[in-house]
């Protein structure tokens, strides 16, 4: 707890995984992926209460086996790919609030996103404390995704700039492109109020967050895990995680 705010994390992780099978229970340096997030929470002396959402008994062991709550099995409503992250974070809220248990922050962390790192999450907590800031995402800069390298294709497979703009930027160096950012999804903080206005993390108040683009790597299948198991030993980050 900082200056009498409550600050709970969620970290969401269901069962089905369309892209790499069990993927949130699946061994990344011989720990489970969702213990990467469960075990940094842990470091993270202001969060309250470290909630994991669940729709699996088989994950809500291993969530609680690494020090997180489990108070309940997510609806299977709440399960699906197509629920939204914000629906599973009303219904965590909405859970408690019957308690009369009340947050004033809330903190995401997806499991997927395990290279995240504490200092970063530290530093954002803080941020939005102190400075008042309403909703914080972390992002990283785009450059083979910049706007000014796209094209389409039109009926008879001919490319053509994305943007007509484009067209006298065909040799721009990367150096001189206006700095772009994509959301990366490693860090997400807002006050829970405006959260639940909003409805989302991403509004005309919320601030970016840099950081590097080894952390913001997401695993969506196994060549990206593969590669999160290369930077996690190159980085030593269980090392860390577990000291």
């Amino acid at each position: 707890m900082i200056e009498k705010k409550k600050l709970i994390c969620i970290i969401p992780a269901r069962k089905g995984s369309k892209g790499l099978k069990n993927k949130n229970i699946r061994r990344l340096n011989n720990i489970p992926l969702i213990a990467w997030s469960i075990l940094l929470a842990k470091k993270c002396n202001e969060i309250d209460d470290i909630i994991v959402s669940t729709d699996s008994v088989k994950i809500s062991k291993i969530a609680k086996k690494y020090g997180a709550k489990v108070p309940f099995i997510r609806p299977k409503k709440l399960a699906t790919d197509k629920a939204s992250s914000f629906n599973v974070i009303k219904h965590t809220i909405n859970f408690f609030k019957k308690k009369n248990i009340f947050y004033d922050y809330v903190l995401l962390l997806e499991p997927t996103s395990p290279l995240r790192d504490l200092k970063d999450v530290n530093f954002c907590i803080k941020k939005v404390l102190s400075k008042k800031i309403e909703t914080l995402v972390s992002i990283t800069k785009s450059i083979n995704q910049h706007p000014s390298f796209l094209y389409s294709l039109n009926k008879k497979s001919f490319l053509k700039p994305y943007f007509e703009n484009s067209k006298k930027k065909l040799y721009i160096r990367r150096q001189d492109l206006e700095p772009l950012y994509y959301l990366e999804g490693s860090v997400y903080m807002s006050k829970v109020s405006t959260l639940l206005s909003k409805k989302t993390f991403y509004h005309k108040k919320t601030q970016g967050f840099r950081v590097e683009k080894w952390k913001s790597l997401e695993i969506d299948d196994i060549n990206d895990f593969y590669l999160a198991e290369f930077y996690a030993k190159k980085y030593n980050l269980i090392k860390n995680l577990l000291k």
